[in-house]
């Protein structure tokens, strides 16, 4: 147990209790304050306090750190659809229902624990113990194409391409509705809901700048196969991205209809293609992961009515 005390200046007076001790806290987000706060473990002038509660001058903040339970990630034999492998990357078609890295609620069964498996030691250590070798994710319902570093300059490099959105990301999606239009772009800002912040949204002011291109592949009646290329890659873009413009993805339980025509296991997302310069040689390389099953039978459903 770590333990910390405050005292607030006159030039903290007004501000907000869990963002001053996010500001002055180091390795604690906002969250993770306001977590301690829910659990009793800071208290003000020696009282309980909330969140949200308004800083005077000489207030006195007593915060107590619990130690952190680690999990420790197990190395798991779990098959991998490997499209590429060498010494500085592994390319992987993740199917649709595998949590790309260990979080609360799925410490196994991931593809870190595959990973850690198939490759032993050989992942790069940039993004920690818990996400070895995870550059980038795609959601636990998308199916399709992503590539893991071995090394930490492999990761550094990958990274870097994604930051430049030089990184080539296609998707097939099966969306609501026809479009008048062969293709168009999005570029909205993506954020947090603040009604709900589990859920991403269309924010227009403090949102990160977002650009999703699509073009239509193929109609069918109600239904849309569209391609949505990421030119920036936030988190659920193309499923807020879709949603906003009138077409949200069939399957989309969160951001689509609560009633689905069809039984679906998530939303009809596929990352197709990947293409990126090899970290080490400089040569542009791209890979595709065919539709997998479950995506051919529901077109071919769609396309019978």
């Amino acid at each position: 147990m770590e333990y910390f005390t405050f005292v607030a200046e006159k030039e903290d007076a007004g501000q907000r209790i869990d963002v001053f001790l996010a500001e002055n806290l180091e390795n604690l987000s906002r969250s993770g304050v306001q977590k301690l706060l829910e659990q009793g473990h800071i208290r003000l002038n020696g009282g309980s306090v909330k969140a949200n509660t308004r800083l005077r001058e000489k207030d006195v903040m007593d915060v107590e750190i619990p130690e952190v339970k680690e999990t420790e990630i197990l190395p798991e034999d779990i098959p991998l659809d490997i499209l590429y492998e060498d010494g500085e990357v592994i390319v992987i078609n993740k199917p649709q229902g595998m949590v790309v890295h260990p979080a609360p609620g799925h410490t196994s069964g991931t593809l870190v624990n595959a990973l850690l498996f198939h490759c032993g030691d050989e992942l790069s250590g940039i993004n920690g113990e818990k996400r070895p070798g995870i550059v980038h994710r795609i959601d636990k319902d998308t199916s399709g194409v992503l590539v893991a570093a071995k090394t930490n300059a492999a990761h550094q490099s990958l990274a870097a391409q994604l930051a430049e959105h030089s990184i080539t990301r296609k998707y097939n999606a099966i969306v609501f509705n026809g479009f008048t239009e062969d293709e168009g772009t999005v570029d909205r800002p993506v954020g947090r809901n603040p009604q709900d912040r589990k859920k991403m949204a269309i924010i227009e002011k403090g949102g990160r700048r977002a650009v999703t291109h699509y073009r239509v592949l193929e109609r069918l009646e109600r239904f849309t196969l569209v391609e949505a290329q990421l030119e920036t890659g936030r988190t659920h873009q193309i499923r807020v991205h879709m949603t906003s413009i009138g077409h949200p993805l069939l399957g989309d339980l969160v951001y689509g209809p609560k009633k689905q025509p069809f039984s679906l296991a998530g939303q009809a997302l596929h990352a197709r293609i990947l293409g990126f310069q090899h970290p080490a040689t400089g040569e542009y390389m791209e890979f595709e992961a065919i539709l997998p099953p479950y995506f051919e039978t529901l077109l071919e459903r769609l396309r019978q009515k």
